[in-house]
């Protein structure tokens, strides 16, 4: 990158202290506030999609079952905001465990139609279990409460979600200079090469994996307190989809790229309300212009073209 790791995290944190002072009211704030979810949630499956090279087309399945489970835990049966978001947490990566072990040994298409299904089955559930989560209406959810005192407001909650995305990218950054982010790379690369040098790419893949989906269900159980409301369609195949354009947008392997990525393509369909109706067709042409004229994504590009200049 143009600039080392911590004079990029210390941006992002400026960026977000500074950002309120030129948010002049509450639909900017709630704009910016679903911006840092998504990017939340786009760090977790940059780690899957862009170092360890593995595809994933259900992730926002598990940011649904996040925003269930805090739902009901909380809403239903009165559990504690905090104990309710750690348990869907909990569950999230137990089940991203269970699962990872058979998907990820496929490759290709073969991989992306998996987790697909995965992401198809949970919408499923979602929709039909009415009695627990309220069916295609989705259910009402009660209020963030800790140590007594209620997150209420856009305000806070942009503080809260500022802090979490700053937190997603301190761990994403020390975790891609570990020895843990090489083996990544390593198996991005070849995991045939990387297994000759010991690597163990099965463990090293299954452990993004579980990683990458408990990002997605800690946002979605934020996200669900913090609308009051969720509905299956959080959990549904175009939401996956609008997760997987956003990292290739911003940059695969570029944790600072999911973030301008997950950014842009948020306020995308705000700025360009005329074209509502057509979201989808929006997505789908820039995931293929970015792929043509972009392949790195926007952020490493942009790089690419500063770098020789800053040399010359």
């Amino acid at each position: 990158m143009l600039i080392n790791r911590n004079a990029s995290l210390l941006l992002l944190t400026a960026v977000v202290v500074l950002l309120p002072l030129g948010l002049t009211n509450n639909f900017y704030l709630d704009v910016a506030i679903l911006a840092g979810f998504n990017a939340v949630v786009c760090v977790g499956l940059n780690l899957l999609i862009g170092y360890a090279g593995q595809i994933s087309l259900g992730h926002a399945g598990f940011f649904g079952i996040g925003a269930y489970a805090s739902g009901v835990l909380v809403s239903t049966y009165k559990w504690p905001p905090v104990l309710a978001l750690l348990t869907g947490a909990l569950v999230v990566g137990i089940l991203a465990f269970l699962l990872a072990k058979p998907i990820l040994r496929l490759k290709g298409h073969y991989l992306a139609m998996a987790t697909l299904g995965i992401g198809i089955i949970v919408s499923i559930i979602l929709r039909t279990e009415t009695k627990v989560t309220g069916g295609p209406d989705g259910m009402m959810v009660d209020p963030f409460t800790l140590f007594g005192f209620e997150l209420y407001g856009e305000k806070v909650w942009y503080w809260v979600v500022g802090a979490l995305l700053i937190l997603a990218v301190w761990l994403s950054l020390n975790l891609i200079d570990s020895p843990v982010g090489r083996a990544l790379r390593a198996v991005h690369g070849s995991e045939v090469a990387a297994e000759v040098v010991g690597v163990d790419t099965t463990s090293y893949k299954v452990m993004v994996f579980v990683l990458s989906a408990v990002f997605a269900s800690v946002a979605g159980s934020l996200f669900a307190h913090y609308t009051g409301l969720i509905t299956p369609a959080k959990a549904d195949f175009f939401k996956s989809i609008e997760l997987v354009t956003m990292v290739v947008f911003g940059g695969m392997a570029s944790t600072f790229g999911a973030v301008v990525g997950a950014v842009i393509l948020t306020l995308l369909p705000q700025v360009l309300t005329v074209f509502q109706d057509y979201q989808e067709m929006v997505l789908g042409a820039i995931m293929m212009l970015t792929m043509v004229f972009m392949p790195k994504g926007l952020l490493p590009t942009l790089e690419g073209l500063l770098t020789p200049r800053r040399r010359a």
